[in-house]
């Protein structure tokens, strides 16, 4: 079995290297770790080839966005599973991949995720979200539920099957995806319940409101697009479902 590791840059020079060994530290090496930069004007992509020996691919071009550049990492993916690591994120441990891969091990499993800690910027041992899953069931997505992005991790041939990210959604594109994954699709899908990876504050979805107002709005287009009964309160909720994440901390 052999998975594919995605990492999307654009100007992530001062992370970069730190997401990068964090996928060469696993102790699961049979792994294809793709880098799809944006076009970064700093210096990224000098980093990036500095740490070419332990990369399969890397791709450097403008693109549409976070999630062209994912749809990119999956064209490229000859791996049998595929995982995505943003290049502000790093591994909880080297035994992440050794974890999802023994989840694989089952033939009928077609995809699994976990939790994810948001932490400090510059202190990756200080914890500030807390995001604990709970395994799947119908009608969660419509509470405003997703599984953290980061930590799933799908076979190759689900996208093929089922497509890649819609790119009409441009902050909460993983959202509609996972969706039409489980919800849709009703992939056969496993929660973990441990800590995956660990993500810096400031990602695109969470570092100002207007974007936590357009991505809720895009999460209540993605439900009716599939014909589920969400109303505008959907937004609150979704809401409301993180406020949690603030005050629970991990045992």
């Amino acid at each position: 079995m052999r998975f594919s590791i995605i990492t999307v840059a654009f100007n992530s020079a001062e992370t970069i290297s730190d997401t990068i060994l964090s996928v060469a530290s696993q102790t699961f090496h049979n792994v294809e770790h793709i880098i799809i930069d944006g076009a970064s004007t700093d210096e990224t992509i000098s980093i990036v080839q500095q740490h070419a020996d332990r990369l399969a691919t890397i791709i450097s071009e403008p693109d549409q966005g976070i999630y062209d550049a994912m749809n990119k990492g999956i064209s490229a993916a000859t791996g049998d599973v595929i995982g995505f690591l943003n290049a502000d994120d790093v591994y909880a441990n080297e035994h992440v991949l050794s974890t999802a891969a023994a989840t694989f091990i089952d033939a009928k499993i077609e995809a699994c995720y976990a939790d994810l800690v948001y932490v400090d910027q510059h202190d990756l041992t200080k914890i500030i979200r807390y995001w604990r899953s709970q395994p799947y069931r119908d009608g969660l997505f419509q509470k405003g539920w997703m599984p953290a992005h980061p930590t799933f991790f799908a076979r190759r041939n689900i996208y093929e099957k089922y497509g890649k990210f819609d790119l009409d959604y441009h902050i909460q594109s993983d959202f509609e995806l996972t969706m039409r994954l489980l919800e849709v699709h009703k992939i056969k899908a496993v929660y973990i319940p441990e800590i995956f990876v660990k993500m810096r504050m400031g990602g695109v979805t969470n570092n100002r409101l207007s974007n936590i107002i357009k991505g809720n709005i895009e999460a209540y287009r993605a439900c009716k697009k599939h014909g589920y009964p969400v109303t505008p309160i959907f937004m609150v909720r979704k809401v409301l479902s993180r406020l949690p994440q603030f005050f629970v901390r991990p045992k």
